[in-house]
């Protein structure tokens, strides 16, 4: 059977982008199997929920914004996916008021100058950022993007362009804590976390509020504050981060918290202009 055809639209950014910084993160996010970047080409490849099913999308990078290729789709598509992708890479913000509030800042100035374009990466699937952000607690990146691979390689299914999708909320909570446990490699109580998680999910029929997802055992308030983020909450901060804590110097969460007072109501900004230039960038260190 003969594939449909792709459609494309270019999607600007106002103000700029900053590839380099947003690719530096997707990909030390890339989840095997489900996700595809390529740094040279530029390129970021994923699946969404469409409007008409999952599709596979390919994103292009460049400092004014972004190709978006939805593979297999048509052109009656492409309102509904552009859109999701705008508010993934946070482009329709007006970063002009962020600027000239963060660059008083004696530490943000100087990373504004050399990123004037840096923007909030959002998701694509809040779910899946929630259960990959409970697998990375207390271990690194890496091993976070292992456990995730394991999630999918046992518990999604295939979709085009090769990739697996994320497994879905009731899948994760009929599944057998055991063959849960051993497939991807965790602790029992990890195990647990992301039963919980998925139950929650399906009690509040789509994303709990943060009092819910506190309520879940084993999450805790680092996860709901970069959740906040992700999710699209301009001034959402995560004052107990390590990678944050050590761009400000190796000072405490409570310092941290104070610290960024300033920095209201864009402090989801200034996380990730710190974020970036310690971990996701060239000369920059892997985050842990």
């Amino acid at each position: 059977m003969t594939e449909a055809p792709s459609a494309a639209v270019r999607l600007n950014a106002p103000g700029g982008l900053e590839p380099e910084a947003i690719l530096g993160s997707l990909a030390a996010h890339t989840l095997p199997g489900a996700e595809r970047t390529d740094s040279e080409e530029r390129t970021h490849t994923r699946l969404v929920h469409g409007p008409r099913g999952r599709r596979a999308i390919t994103v292009r990078f460049d400092e004014a914004g972004l190709e978006l290729t939805a593979h297999a789709a048509d052109e009656a598509e492409l309102p509904a996916l552009a859109e999701l992708v705008r508010t993934w890479f946070d482009l329709d913000a007006d970063l002009g008021p962020v600027r000239e509030w963060l660059r008083r800042d004696e530490l943000l100035g100087p990373l504004l100058s050399i990123r004037p374009g840096l923007r909030v990466i959002g998701t694509t699937d809040r779910f899946q950022t929630a259960v990959t952000t409970v697998l990375g607690q207390q271990v690194s990146l890496a091993a976070g993007r292992t456990f995730a691979g394991r999630l999918i390689a046992a518990f999604g299914s295939d979709g085009p362009q090769g990739l697996r999708s994320f497994p879905e909320p009731a899948s994760l909570v009929e599944a057998d804590a055991e063959e849960l446990r051993s497939a991807v490699g965790l602790t029992a109580s990890r195990a647990r976390t992301v039963q919980a998680l998925a139950s929650a999910w399906l009690e509040a029929d789509g994303a709990p509020t943060r009092t819910e997802l506190l309520a879940v055992p084993g999450v805790g308030p680092w996860t709901v504050d970069y959740l906040a983020v992700r999710y699209g909450d301009r001034d959402g901060f995560t004052p107990g981060d390590l990678v944050l804590r050590k761009a400000l110097g190796g000072i405490t969460a409570r310092e941290a918290e104070a610290r960024s007072e300033p920095w209201r109501p864009y402090r989801a900004y200034a996380l990730m202009h710190l974020w970036t230039h310690t971990a996701y960038t060239k000369g920059a260190k892997p985050a842990i």
